[in-house]
């Protein structure tokens, strides 16, 4: 028998008047699948991005948006029992009051990590992890971080400075005390006065930067010079959301600019080198990540830090905010009070 909810939906790409909660119905969950009540869904550029059409490879609207979640299991699976709280990397549906998934992609929330905390690691922390394993920042290291303040910058930040490395990043000026409290030296993007003050400290040793196309070209000139020295730089890039920061009208290809990034790599004798990052629930690295940094909030070691939290209810509101709310961290929506 169907079940009457609530959920997200956007129906049609465009601007936040196609974004609203709806009531709908959900069938029994098949076999192979558990249903999970959501109590947090995040919330990040994807969200902003399905929405303007402009997400790599997305479906078609109507869709329900929510790429990860924290909640409570309903239904038994083989090893999932209903009352676990679980989490999982949903890439859809995640907002929405009920939603059926494969067992096989949910993760135990273990006891000592809130609904909130596990929900931001999920995507957030988890890309940020990836991330720092792939560029192998170490101890001594420069590390530079455009949107050094957001949901996976500000997790970029606190895990390369667990290995030892200096963060510099740009972030807007409202954010700038709070991220030099936290150990940063931050930038403004636009006067591009960070270009030379890397170039002037020898370049970065690694540059995340989740802002495209003409950003990646700026950033790879902040590596360390081509010739002559020993010290090897990356840029990682893993998104492109300069449009959606700046309110501007979505346009272009989203592959082009990720190809001509890797071909960079072609030079010969370069000790620069290019990375584009996405993070899938299947990847081999994924689910040791998270239970890694599962590990860490319970160790002490890392504070995952909520900057905002928005009700399902007031999902326009999180779409017309994301880009100008003040503060660090991850955004979440709760989807109940359970």
């Amino acid at each position: 028998m169907a079940t009457s909810i609530r959920k997200v939906v956007i129906s049609e790409f465009g601007d936040v008047s196609k974004v609203n909660v709806e009531t709908s119905s959900i069938d029994p969950p098949k076999s192979g699948e558990v249903q999970v009540a959501p109590i947090y869904s995040g919330f990040s550029g994807a969200d902003i991005n399905m929405r303007r059409g402009q997400y790599p490879m997305q479906k078609k609207a109507p869709l329900t948006p929510g790429y990860c979640l924290a909640g409570w299991a309903k239904t038994d699976g083989a090893y999932i029992k209903a009352g676990d709280l679980v989490g999982c990397l949903t890439v859809y549906d995640a907002q929405a009051e009920l939603v059926n998934l494969p067992e096989k992609y949910l993760i135990r929330v273990p006891n000592g990590v809130t609904p909130e905390a596990a929900t931001a690691i999920l995507l957030d922390w988890a890309t940020a992890y990836c991330m720092v394993e792939k560029a192998k920042v170490a101890k001594g290291q420069r590390v530079f971080i455009h949107g050094v303040s957001g949901a996976v910058g500000f997790a970029t930040m606190k895990l390369s400075q667990l290995r030892g490395a200096t963060v510099y990043g740009t972030a807007s000026e409202r954010n700038h005390q709070v991220l030099r409290d936290e150990g940063a030296t931050p930038f403004v993007y636009r006067n591009k006065d960070w270009i030379k003050a890397m170039q002037g400290l020898g370049g970065a040793h690694a540059v995340f930067d989740a802002l495209g196309a003409d950003s990646w070209d700026e950033s790879y000139d902040i590596l360390p010079p081509c010739s002559g020295g020993d010290e090897q730089g990356v840029l990682v890039a893993y998104g492109q959301n300069q449009q959606a920061l700046q309110g501007a009208e979505a346009s272009g290809s989203a592959f082009v600019p990720v190809a001509k990034l890797l071909l960079k790599n072609a030079k010969v004798f370069s000790n620069r080198r290019t990375v584009f990052y996405y993070i899938a629930r299947d990847q081999p690295t994924f689910v040791p990540s998270v239970n890694a940094l599962f590990g860490m909030v319970k160790d002490g070691e890392i504070d995952v830090v909520i900057k905002n939290i928005w009700d399902m209810e007031d999902i326009k509101t999180a779409h017309q905010n994301w880009a100008t709310s003040t503060g660090v961290g991850s955004n979440l929506i709760r989807i109940s009070n359970a």
